[in-house]
């Protein structure tokens, strides 16, 4: 009989590629935007392209390990503490790059609404309700700019004073004025996340693909099960390392 519990060690080495790809990439964005050495760096295509990479990387994987993992209550209060934590952080030390809201934040809130949800959506085929997903997930994405639809073709547009409410800032309708160097609202991302939700059942459905997941990465499996550990500390060890090199090249 196959084993369910079988950790999948493949799905650690690619959240540990993600971790990788998001220090790499905070590091680059402290350089460039943060230390001011080259501002645009941040609006180059490939650098969006690069960061929606890590972030589909990181929501998929969570989704898809949801299902697999206990305490879901408690893990996502406790990386919605996280958040908040990140949040107190940047606003003390780092006020102009202020996160609200962020990618843990949001994370802790999947895990919290999946758990009242997740009687329905077991009851919807894993291939249709990854498909789905991947299309709310579009459908969604511009909502931020004030409208639901496909790219630029608006199917329903949001009333502008609901932005008054700074409540529904977390689910995708920020407030005039709003900032953070962070922000990820619960639509449209959590998608993603859904999407990784039903990866899993679709697994648990097929035991030869499961397989697959089995075979660890070399190091990366276990970058990726220290994930949570490193994305709270490669921040400030990033900013240290860059305004060490920006001090000492004498270069600002």
């Amino acid at each position: 009989m196959e084993n369910v519990k079988k950790r999948l060690l493949l799905l650690d080495g690619i959240r540990g590629f993600a971790i990788v790809n998001m220090v790499l990439f905070h590091f680059l964005y402290d350089v460039f935007v943060v230390c001011q050495l080259k501002t645009q760096w941040y609006l180059h295509p490939w650098v969006q392209l690069w960061q929606q990479m890590i972030c589909w990387t990181f929501l998929l994987v969570s989704g898809c390990t949801w299902n697999m993992g206990k305490q879901r209550l408690k893990r996502g209060i406790i990386l919605n503490l996280l958040g908040f934590a990140v949040t107190a952080a940047t606003l003390l030390f780092l006020p102009e790059q202020v996160i609200w809201f962020g990618i843990l934040n949001l994370i802790g809130c999947a895990y919290l609404l999946l758990i009242p949800f997740e009687k329905i959506l077991k009851k919807i085929p894993p291939y249709l309700g990854m498909a789905g997903s991947f299309l709310f997930y579009f459908f969604f994405q511009n909502l931020e700019r004030g409208y639901l639809g496909f790219g630029e073709h608006a199917l329903i547009n949001i009333p502008a004073r609901f932005c008054e409410f700074r409540l529904l800032t977390v689910l995708g309708l920020p407030y005039p004025g709003f900032y953070s160097s962070d922000y990820f609202p619960v639509f449209p991302w959590i998608f993603l996340f859904i999407a990784g939700y039903y990866l899993s059942l679709l697994l648990s459905k097929h035991p030869q693909l499961r397989k697959k997941f089995y075979p660890s990465v070399p190091l990366l499996s276990k970058i990726g099960q220290k994930s949570l550990l490193i994305y709270l500390l490669h921040q400030p060890v990033c900013m240290a390392v860059c305004l060490c090199i920006v001090y000492l090249a004498d270069i600002r």
